[in-house]
């Protein structure tokens, strides 16, 4: 088991004029199962690939259980890597990929084949350690190296993306999966993805990180009910909460030729803030159908019909509100009601319960 520390880790690409990871620090727990979410360039996989002794830290350090990383072969840190591509060599039957860094390691034929046979029960791949990786699923593949992890017995699990290659149905099968293993265990495991869902599925705590900067790092429930500032409030949760700026009123926000009445605490806030407008966030469980012309007037885009419920995704004709790229406001409503309204419908969205998430318009802080 391990403890690790990122403090103020760096690391820069040759020719690029920006550091990939910006001073990132965190400090990941004994058995804990972190996520590094982000979009596409935010630096996730190059702090895994730090960590793992396969980019070199630039600047700061990482520490695995107090001991300084930095210089220290990937080889000689005790990390087990599961990518995004199997890695499973074709002519080597599953026992044996699972169990070939063991054998290159000289570990004797017998505990070789035991830890094996181990790892493949925890796995249900029993009945497949004398198939080839051409006969198998996708799935079963990404267990096999999940299982090539596992018997290396080692103090800290890195996993990019791994699930990337899989169907949508095989991907949340996978992803209860590997949660469970990890909790069975107990290793240290670090696992990055671009998918927000699993890694608020997935992770005891989640880091999320923009242009190589560490945005919040805290459990799933944190991120979603108090995110730091309006880029983490738009990247979690699906779909995204709806953000948009809005002239300050005596007792809430302007929106749609209406008042949005907000809690005194609220007001206070914006005026402590000294913000002429706000940017505004709701999630679309917050926002429903209004009766009689009772809300905040839109028009209808389209429907998503998910069984269960719908999602209305309608836009605002008012110019004195703005999205944050500075265009016309989209807002995402969830109803329990099937075929709530069609394409087109001019409806009202009333807000419901729950709480407001305040900006600031320029620097996307959260005002509290």
């Amino acid at each position: 088991m391990a403890e690790i520390s990122y403090n103020k880790a760096s690391c820069v690409y040759e020719g690029a004029d920006k550091l990939a990871v910006d001073s990132l620090d965190l400090e990941i727990e004994d058995g804990e199962f972190v996520v590094l979410v982000g979009p596409s360039g935010s630096g996730k996989s190059t702090a895994l690939r730090m960590l793992a002794g396969l980019e070199e830290i630039d600047g700061g350090t990482i520490s695995i259980n107090g001991k300084n990383m930095v210089g220290v072969p990937s080889k000689d840190r005790d990390i087990a890597m599961v990518f995004q591509n199997y890695a499973l060599y074709p002519n080597k039957t599953v026992g044996e990929n699972m169990g070939f860094a063991l054998k290159m390691r000289g570990v004797p034929e017998a505990e070789r084949k035991q830890k094996v046979a181990e790892a493949a029960k925890v796995l249900d791949l029993t009945e497949f350690l004398d198939r080839k990786p051409g006969k198998l699923s996708g799935g079963q593949r990404q267990r096999v190296a999940m299982g090539r992890a596992i018997v290396r017995e080692p103090q800290v699990f890195c996993m990019d993306e791994p699930l990337s290659n899989l169907d949508a149905k095989l991907r949340v099968q996978t992803r209860t999966q590997i949660a469970a293993l990890q909790r069975r265990l107990g290793t240290t495991t670090v696992y990055v993805t671009h998918d927000q869902v699993e890694a608020m599925t997935m992770g005891d705590r989640v880091a999320v990180l923009k242009f190589g900067k560490l945005q919040q790092f805290s459990s799933p429930t944190e991120l979603y009910d108090r995110p730091v500032n309006a880029f983490v409030a738009g990247f979690i949760g699906s779909p995204a909460m709806n953000l948009f700026t809005v002239p300050v009123a005596d007792d809430g926000v302007r929106i749609g030729g209406v008042t949005l009445p907000l809690e005194r605490s609220d007001v206070s806030a914006i005026a402590a803030a000294g913000v002429k407008t706000v940017t505004v966030g709701l999630r679309p469980e917050q926002l429903g159908l209004g009766s009689g012309g009772d809300g905040i007037p839109a028009q209808v885009d389209l429907v998503e019909e998910l069984g269960s419920e719908s999602y209305l995704y309608a836009h605002l004709n008012d110019s004195s509100v703005t999205g944050l790229d500075g265009g016309p406001v989209a807002l995402v409503a969830r109803s329990a009601v099937r075929k709530p309204a069609k394409f087109g419908d001019s409806i009202t969205l009333k807000k419901l319960d729950g709480p407001v998430h305040l900006f600031h318009p320029e620097t996307g802080d959260r005002i509290e």
